[in-house]
């Protein structure tokens, strides 16, 4: 039987270095798939999940068990990536790339792999908390409650920012 990862963490926490290193190898996919939709470049998505696993074992103390273990862990991934965004940049050069990418997602809109990169793209393009809310709810698919916790707001607030994405969605895409 698998061990949960509640019960790694509190291992981890009580200084067992094997369980640390389970929690890591378990879900280190986890934190550069989300540092990668969010910063869009393989290379930034790098530097952020080195930078969780680095300060993991400092944060892993701050863990408390009042959620699922990977809900901490998405809203660490995600402090990481503000941190980075702030520090390179990163949303201002994905919002910068969109034109580029508008001319060449018009010239073959049925084909669906241009489609999730335009998804991704106007996702991109709105930046801060919507695109957060949205790559959590979209393509993390956690519920409202979830993605909540893990921005450290309110269940109301991610159903309404879920809103606004779509709204703005539909007028982007009959802009296009």
């Amino acid at each position: 039987m698998t061990e949960s990862d509640e019960d790694l963490a509190q291992r981890a926490r009580n200084g067992e270095a094997a369980a640390f290193h389970a929690l890591l190898r378990r879900h280190y996919g986890l934190i550069y798939r989300l540092a990668y939709r969010l910063l869009g470049q393989a290379a930034d998505a790098d530097d952020v999940a080195q930078d969780v696993c680095a300060g993991l074992a400092a944060k892993i103390a701050t863990f408390r068990g009042g959620s699922r273990f990977t809900t901490w862990l998405y809203a660490v991934t995600l402090n990481a990536v503000r941190d980075h965004g702030r520090r390179q940049r990163t949303i201002a050069r994905l919002q910068g790339s969109y034109a580029a990418f508008a001319e060449s997602a018009a010239a073959d809109w049925a084909d669906s792999e241009d489609r999730v990169r335009w998804l991704y793209h106007q996702i991109a393009s709105l930046g801060g908390a919507l695109q957060e809310t949205a790559l959590l709810v979209l393509a993390e698919d956690l519920s409202h409650a979830e993605a909540a916790r893990a921005l450290g707001v309110k269940e109301g607030t991610v159903s309404w920012r879920m809103l606004e994405v779509k709204k703005q969605l539909k007028a982007m895409a009959r802009h296009d």
